[in-house]
């Protein structure tokens, strides 16, 4: 059985408030609340790799003990549950206190090789910080909350992990589109599991409230806790040397996630500043989606609507600027702004580095070289006007015979023939560009192929595979669930039978709710 070592609520200060209603919570990281038991819960799914990383037999995840603690109906030994307090920019605007209105954590369980991890039940009811929300949470947003939390761990992307999705017996009341015709819904849980899900909002809230002294000790515990590697020696003093070495560390785990993001073509969709980890983890998987037909402007969340800010071209530019806000947290503490400026500065350096080395892979370029900008931009741009999915031309592009390129080899990767025909020269002339920059590698077309399908996955959580999971899960069927879990942990290996799951977006889910656009609503 896991145990805890609780540093956050043993060491940060906590709420002398017991009662659990909603309120402004000053001077404090964190408040005690139990969760809210549910009338019937079911274990419905679990990943066994989170389970083994904390130790948890097959034995214990499926017993009535843990089942209770994953559903919110009771604790195992050393798990003491709490909320913490945060704060955020939302859609570019401060929206003050915000903190876990619906996620409570179980405490810190650290495995036999030492490794902490948090774990979190997301939809374990209201705490303090609810406003006036239940605190609760749905099947649907559940699912994809579960399944793309492993699914980007298995693409490389650095994320949070999901443990369970436990299913309550009860109903929670949503509105899904925000238009009047809320209903009732299955509820669910997830259990949510990361070295920290310490937020840039965590720092924002003591400093728009000029609480330095509480902000001086959430910094120092932080990088005490999840930053090791920076302090010398065991008691140390929060100098602005310090701090800035920690800026540049969230300055560049945050670069390296977000061109890791273009990578795979996932779409965050709700980028404020209390959704950005300080460990530089995807987290809060919302109304996120993949690109399907390649658009930089397109955005999976209807409240992004119409300004699109986090659309997927604007994610680079939207990290930094939330970046930024960090900044200013962090400037309450320095004695002026010039070194947080030039840490920010270099966020586009690391980005560009990491960007251009991705591109090369994805390409099949041996290395980045003068030129490669024209060839790579050029394919975008064609690929936005022509309507192509993006995760099926890579594929594609990657089986090329570059000796003989012939661009109907690309069609299947096209949404329109109108746009595939009017585009087809173009794309031509592109590809026999492309192939001779190639060839100029003198490679092994074998060893070529090999890199590119390492950086480009065959399989992605697709808005419609994830809807179709959810509509058979909501009629008790976790059959696609199921399959889908055991399909994402291999995204980059052809996998027998499985060719379905390859092909793009089918024109009935181009419109469907669930299936293209999405909101906040859980």
């Amino acid at each position: 059985m896991m145990k805890f070592d609780n540093t956050f609520i043993n060491e940060l200060p906590g709420d002398v408030e017991v009662q659990n209603y909603t309120r402004q919570v000053l001077n404090s990281c964190w408040s005690k609340v139990m969760p809210t038991p549910v009338s019937d819960p079911k274990l419905l799914v679990y990943s066994k790799d989170v389970a083994d990383m904390l130790d948890l037999t097959s034995e214990e995840i499926n017993g009535v003990e843990m089942l209770h603690a994953l559903s919110g109906n009771g604790l195992i030994q050393g798990m003491v549950p709490y909320a913490t307090c945060y704060g955020g920019h939302q859609f570019g605007h401060w929206a003050g206190q915000l903190g876990d209105g619906r996620a409570i954590y179980l405490g810190e369980a650290v495995n036999a090789s030492g490794q902490r991890y948090e774990l979190q039940l997301k939809g374990a009811g209201p705490t303090p910080y609810s406003r006036r929300a239940d605190g609760r949470a749905v099947l649907r947003s559940s699912i994809r909350e579960f399944l793309c939390s492993e699914a980007m761990f298995y693409l490389g992307v650095p994320t949070t992990r999901a443990l369970s999705l436990v299913g309550t017996g009860d109903f929670v009341i949503r509105d899904m589109f925000y238009d009047g015709n809320a209903k009732e819904e299955l509820g669910a849980i997830v259990c949510r599991v990361a070295p920290s899900f310490t937020r840039f909002g965590h720092f924002e809230i003591f400093a728009s409230r000029g609480d330095d002294e509480t902000l001086k000790k959430i910094i120092t515990f932080t990088i005490k806790r999840d930053f090791p590697e920076l302090v010398v020696k065991p008691y140390f003093e929060l100098e602005p040397d310090l701090i800035l070495k920690w800026f540049q560390e969230v300055c560049d785990r945050t670069a390296i996630m977000v061109a890791q993001w273009m990578r795979v073509g996932f779409v965050h969709g709700v980028m404020n500043t209390d959704n950005m980890s300080i460990l530089g983890l995807t987290i809060d998987y919302g109304p996120y989606g993949w690109v399907d037909n390649f658009d930089p402007l397109w955005t999976p969340n209807t409240t992004d609507l119409p300004n699109k800010r986090y659309c997927f071209g604007r994610q680079p530019e939207i990290a930094k600027w939330n970046l930024s806000r960090l900044a200013s947290a962090l400037l309450n503490l320095m004695p002026n702004s010039e070194g947080l400026e030039l840490v920010l500065t270099s966020y586009d350096q690391v980005y560009n580095k990491e960007i251009t080395k991705i591109f090369a892979g994805k390409f099949g370029f041996v290395k980045w070289q003068e030129g490669d900008d024209s060839i790579v931009n050029t394919c975008f741009e064609l690929m936005a006007q022509s309507e192509v999915d993006m995760t099926l031309f890579f594929t594609l592009l990657a089986e090329i015979d570059f000796q003989k390129p012939n661009i109907s080899s690309l069609k299947p990767a096209f949404y329109s023939e109108k746009k595939y025909h009017k585009n087809e020269a173009d794309f031509a002339s592109w590809l026999q560009k492309y192939a001779n920059r190639v060839i100029s590698d003198n490679e092994n077309q074998e060893t070529r192929k090999s890199r590119m399908f390492s950086f480009n996955p065959r399989y992605v959580l697709r808005n419609y595979l994830a809807q179709e999971a959810i509509e058979l899960a909501e009629i008790g069927d976790l059959s696609r669930v199921n399959e889908l879990l055991t399909l994402l942990r291999n995204p980059y290996q052809k996998q027998v039978g499985k060719e379905k799951f390859e092909l793009k977006r089918p024109d009935w889910a181009k419109q469907k709710a669930g299936c293209s656009m999405l909101s906040c609503s859980s």
